[in-house]
C-alpha cells in the first residue's frame, strides 16, 4: 500500500552538494530531501579530491576562467552559462566559508591556490589538501542540519517522478517503511552521475544514471549524454571503484611515463580527454601507465596529499620512492538532464542541478575542478528561482531517520551493464562495437542501468566526430560546426527517438 504525504514544498532528489547547498539556499521556505543511503554517504561531493575552481587570484579574473572553459569545452559549452558560473565563482567560494568551509590558506590571510590541467592560472581552491569534496559536504550536510526548513528523508530512493497532463505533481519513493507518495509540484534532480555503469570508475557504484532514467521517463530532454570524461589517474591497484589521484598532484610537478620510463605524453596538464587517449595508447600497446611524483612532488606528497598519500600506503605503495600504477576511468558525466540556467527541465516543475544537469558549463569536455563549482552556483540559482516564484509556503513533511540500512540497493542488471557499456563506450568509440553495445544491452532496458546505458550508446553512436570526451575511431575529425545530442522521450514506453542538431542533423 502507497502511502500519500505533502512535501509541503520543493522535493529534492539527492543529497549532495548541489541538492544541499538549493536547501539551504530555499530557507525558511520548506523541502524535503531525499538520500538514497545515509545522509553524507553514497555521494561523489564527497569524494572530490582537486577542488574548487574560483578567480580570487589577483593575477586571475573570472573572464580568464571563462575563457579556459570554454577552451576545455570544444565546442559545445553555452559562452553565456559559463560567464554566469564563472562569474559567481568568488561568491560561492565565499558563501561556503561563511556556512564553515575550512579552505587552506598560505599563512598570510590568503587562499593557497593550486594549478590543474587546462587552467592557464593557480585558481583551484583546496580544502584540507585532498578532501576538498568530503570538507564542503560535511559543511552542507550541517548547514542543512541546522535548518528546521529542511526535512531530511536518508533510504528513501526516488522511484518515479509522477506526471499529470505533463506536470510534476509528486515523487514516489521507496523508504524501509513502505512505497510513499510524497506529493509536490516541483522536484530538483542532484543525483550525481554515471561512473557506476562503467567497469573502471572513480565514482561511487551508487552513481548509475538514476536521475536520468527518472527524468527520461518522465518525459524531459536529455543532452549529450555520449560526453563522459575519464579521469587519466585512477590508482590501478584492484580497489574497485577506483581510488583518484588528484589532477593536483601532476599540477605540482607529477609526470607520466611507462614501464620504460619513457613519458606517455610531454605536457601531462594537457586537457583530460588527451591524456587519457595517450594513456589508452600505451595501454592497447601492452604497455603500463605509471604516475611518477617521486620528484615532484617527492617528499612533500604526504603533506599535500594525505587522503591519496594514505591509500597509496594501504596497496603497498610509498608515493615519495615509488612509481603509481594508474588507467583512465570513468569520472565525470558532462552531458544529462537538459536545463535552462534556472535549473528548469521541458517537464514543468521538474528541475536539475549538479552532475545530473546539462546546463552547458561543461560542453564536451569539463574543466578540472569546475563541477563543485556548478554546484554551488547552480543549486543556489534554483533555490533563488523558487523563492521568486513560489507564492505561499506549507509545513514541511518530518524528516524521516532510519539507521543501520543499506546504502542502497544493487540494479539486478548493474554488473553485466557494467560490461556491456565499458567494452562498448569507453575510452575509444567505433560503430561497431556501440552497435553491438546497443543489442546486449536490451534486455536490460526495463532497469534503470540498462536503460540510460542504452541511451548512453544511442547517443554516442549518433556523433559521428569526434570532439572533448568523445572519441570515434570511424570519425577521428571534429565536425566543423558542433551540434548537441539530444534524447526525447519516445511514443512507446522505455524507448526514445535521438536527434542530433547543428551539423550532426
Amino acid at each position: 500500500m502507497t502511502t500519500v504525504v505533502e512535501a509541503g514544498g520543493p522535493v529534492i532528489v539527492g543529497a549532495g552538494l548541489a541538492g544541499l547547498t538549493a536547501a539551504i539556499e530555499l530557507s525558511p521556505l520548506p523541502c524535503v530531501v531525499l538520500s538514497a543511503g545515509a545522509v553524507s554517504t553514497g555521494t561523489s561531493t564527497g569524494w572530490a579530491q582537486g577542488g574548487i575552481a574560483a578567480a580570487v587570484g589577483p593575477d586571475d579574473s573570472p573572464e580568464l576562467h571563462a575563457q579556459d572553459t570554454l577552451a576545455a569545452g570544444a565546442g559545445l559549452c553555452e559562452p553565456d552559462v559559463v560567464r554566469y558560473v564563472t562569474a559567481a565563482g568568488p561568491d560561492a567560494i565565499a558563501w561556503l566559508a561563511a556556512r564553515g568551509a575550512g579552505f587552506d590558506g598560505d599563512g598570510a590571510g590568503r587562499l593557497r591556490l593550486g594549478l590543474e590541467g587546462a587552467h592557464s592560472r593557480r585558481r583551484i581552491v583546496h580544502a584540507h589538501g585532498d578532501r576538498t569534496g568530503a570538507e564542503l559536504l560535511e559543511t552542507v550536510v550541517s548547514a542543512a542540519r541546522r535548518l528546521e526548513s529542511v526535512s531530511l528523508w536518508d533510504h528513501s530512493p526516488a522511484r518515479e517522478i509522477l506526471t499529470e497532463a505533463g506536470r510534476v505533481v509528486g515523487v514516489l519513493v521507496e523508504t524501509p517503511d513502505g512505497p510513499v507518495d510524497l506529493r509536490t509540484d516541483t522536484v530538483l534532480l542532484a543525483t550525481g552521475g554515471v561512473g557506476g555503469l562503467f567497469l573502471h570508475t572513480t565514482n561511487p557504484l551508487s552513481s548509475r544514471g538514476q536521475g536520468l532514467a527518472l527524468a527520461h521517463r518522465a518525459g524531459a530532454v536529455l543532452r549529450d549524454i555520449e560526453m563522459v570524461q575519464f579521469h587519466p589517474t585512477a590508482l590501478a591497484v584492484g580497489v574497485d571503484p577506483m581510488p583518484l589521484v588528484s589532477e593536483a598532484v601532476r599540477g605540482e610537478g607529477a609526470i607520466l611515463v611507462n614501464e620504460l620510463g619513457e613519458w606517455v605524453l610531454r605536457n601531462p596538464l594537457s586537457a583530460r580527454d588527451i591524456v587519457s587517449r595517450a594513456e589508452w595508447a600505451q595501454l592497447q600497446s601492452g604497455h603500463r601507465v605509471f604516475l611518477d611524483a617521486t620528484k615532484d612532488p617527492g617528499d612533500r606528497f604526504a603533506e599535500l596529499f594525505g587522503s591519496i598519500y594514505a591509500t597509496a600506503v594501504q596497496a603497498g605503495l610509498d608515493p615519495a620512492k615509488d612509481l603509481l600504477p594508474v588507467r583512465p576511468a570513468a569520472h565525470y558525466h558532462m552531458g544529462g538532464v537538459l536545463v535552462d540556467l534556472d535549473g528548469a527541465t521541458t517537464v514543468p516543475g521538474l528541475f536539475a542541478a549538479g552532475e545530473v544537469a546539462s546546463t552547458g558549463l561543461h560542453g564536451a569536455n569539463r574543466l578540472a575542478s569546475n563541477s563543485l563549482l556548478e554546484a554551488v552556483v547552480c543549486g543556489r540559482r534554483v533555490a533563488r528561482h523558487w523563492r521568486d516564484t513560489r507564492a505561499s509556503a506549507g509545513t514541511p513533511a518530518p524528516a524521516r531517520t532510519y539507521p543501520d540500512r543499506p546504502s542502497w540497493t544493487p540494479d539486478p542488471d548493474v554488473a553485466a551493464v557494467r560490461g556491456i557499456v565499458s567494452r562498448g563506450a569507453g575510452v575509444l568509440r567505433d560503430a561497431a562495437g556501440l552497435r553491438a553495445a546497443l543489442h546486449a544491452l536490451e534486455p536490460h532496458r526495463a532497469h534503470d542501468a540498462g536503460l540510460v546505458g542504452a541511451l548512453l550508446v544511442e547517443a554516442a553512436l549518433r556523433r559521428e566526430e569526434s570532439r572533448g570526451g568523445h572519441t570515434r575511431l570511424d570519425f577521428p575529425e571534429t565536425a566543423p560546426l558542433a551540434g548537441h545530442v539530444l534524447v526525447e522521450a519516445g511514443a512507446t514506453a522505455g524507448r526514445t527517438q535521438v536527434e542530433a542538431s547543428g551539423s550532426l542533423r
